[in-house]
């Protein structure tokens, strides 16, 4: 009969991120990789902690260490190894782990540990960066005065499964400025010369421009208005680097914006559905998640609607499906003056009226930050295009459709959206059959590089799409 024993633990959980991309990729290669890491790297600085390996999943390991010190010290001489390793697989990239640590009552059973520190442990770990660590709380607290770490506040996460919040830490092997958590793909972030353009014919015979990057499993893009498929990677490049560092991303510039054509007769909504289906059927695309952002969601929930076979996942970000104009008078008034400053101030020379669109998107942007976005909206579209996408966007009234959504569907909303309140995306999961929501503490309608909120963003729509790592 298997013997119990209950006793504290410092509990270190490990995966390597992005291993299943690597294996489908190179089996032989990534395998050889990762059995020559072990044996030469990790399982010697493991031994010489004081630490045990419990056991192994394939590419994960689950670690139990008497000392909390003495865990994270481990961590950190094995990250700072493979940073500096010259162990790849070749045409794939490097490996690279994902630590995360806690502290907790544990119950060994023979050679096997059980409890809910375990699984603390292993929820942080997939929150931490490739090449990085995250801790919780009470290994933070335990570290005061014993080892000084450049640790990174996460706030207080809701884990998935476990019941209440957990104060979160983390480091990373990456030095200062360069990409973290879903940035620092196995093989290199995701570039903008790594995106190929092409072009198709709306039915109407409006010119439109769409972009294909990344690899892996297709993830379609609904168009949305501040984006243009070569200068939005100056502001949107985080996230469309993460987004493609799990999938080939395809999106695309609607009419009136970015390389579409801009002297259009028809700027509706119908017009925006007709675009996101042209776009679809001239890559061919049977089956595919649909991600949309903004006024975007609204586009992607009447196509989902429109054709349920074609839409597997239903991804909506800081959306809404009543418009400005149609909520009330308060919120049509700041419709009308939006519009009536595009016109007159788009393309000023002098960027106070843009820089009241930024500041409304980004409020803590860096000075770099917002110089970036003012200049995209020079480019994105001309004055009185972006005046009729005001105006559109307010006429937006989806709610009808909203319980129609077959697709299995994600919504998602930062707390303090200055542009969409929060209460839009719960009105959207609310209606729609079976949607989850996730809110993020963050007043970006446009996340930033960096933002703790943002690794959150990304890692529910891995593990929604069944895609993590």
């Amino acid at each position: 009969m298997a013997r119990e024993q209950r006793r504290l633990a410092a509990i270190v959980s490990a995966d390597v991120a992005g291993y299943s991309r690597m294996m489908g990729q190179d089996e032989s290669g990534t395998l050889a990789a990762f059995t020559t890491i072990r044996r030469d790297l990790v399982d010697p600085k493991i031994a010489a902690h004081g630490g045990r390996i419990v056991k192994t999943t394939g590419d994960g390991l689950l670690l139990e260490f008497a000392s909390v010190v003495d865990a994270v010290r481990c961590v950190i001489e094995i990250q700072t190894a493979l940073a500096t390793s010259t162990i790849e697989v070749a045409g794939v990239g490097r490996i690279a782990f994902r630590f995360g640590v806690n502290q907790g009552d544990i119950i060994g059973v023979d050679d096997d540990i059980f409890g809910d520190g375990v699984n603390v442990a292993a929820r942080l770990q997939e929150k931490a960066d490739p090449g990085g660590l995250c801790i919780s709380g009470r290994v933070q607290e335990d570290l005061l005065g014993k080892f000084d770490l450049d640790l990174r506040d996460l706030g207080a996460l809701s884990l998935k499964n476990i019941a209440r919040p957990v104060r979160a830490w983390a480091w990373s092997s990456a030095p200062p400025g360069a990409a973290a958590g879903p940035l620092a793909t196995v093989g290199g972030p995701v570039e903008k010369s790594d995106q190929k353009i092409a072009f198709c014919r709306a039915p109407d015979g409006v010119q439109l421009a769409y972009a294909t990057v990344g690899q892996g499993p297709t993830l379609v893009k609904a168009g949305d208005f501040l984006a243009h498929l070569e200068h939005d990677w100056e502001t949107w490049g985080d996230i469309l680097s993460a987004l493609a560092s799990d999938h080939t991303v395809i999106r695309y510039d609607t009419r009136g914006t970015g390389l579409s054509d801009w002297d259009v007769e028809e700027l509706s909504f119908e017009a925006w559905i007709n675009d996101l289906e042209s776009v679809v059927d001239a890559i061919g695309l049977r089956r595919f998640p649909l991600i949309a952002f903004s006024q975007g969601c609204a586009i992607a929930v009447a196509y989902a609607v429109r054709h349920p076979e074609r839409v597997s996942h239903l991804i909506l970000y800081g959306g809404y499906a009543l418009g400005n104009r149609k909520l009330d008078e308060k919120k049509r008034q700041l419709s009308l003056a939006m519009e009536t400053l595009i016109r007159s101030g788009w393309h000023a020379d002098n960027p106070a009226y843009r820089q009241i669109f930024t500041t409304l998107f980004m409020p803590k942007a860096t000075k770099a930050q917002a110089d970036a976005f003012n200049t995209l909206l020079l480019k994105v579209s001309s004055p009185e295009r972006a005046a009729q996408y005001i105006v559109t966007s307010g006429e937006i009234d989806v709610r009808d459709l909203l319980p129609q959504v077959r697709a299995p569907t994600l919504v998602l909303h930062a707390r303090d959206d200055k542009v969409v309140p929060l209460d839009s995306g719960r009105q959207l999961a609310a209606a729609i059959p079976g949607a989850r929501f996730v809110s993020f503490p963050s007043e970006s309608h446009i996340f930033m590089h960096g933002e703790p909120s943002a690794e959150r963003f990304f890692e529910e729509i891995r593990l929604f799409l069944g895609s993590r790592g």
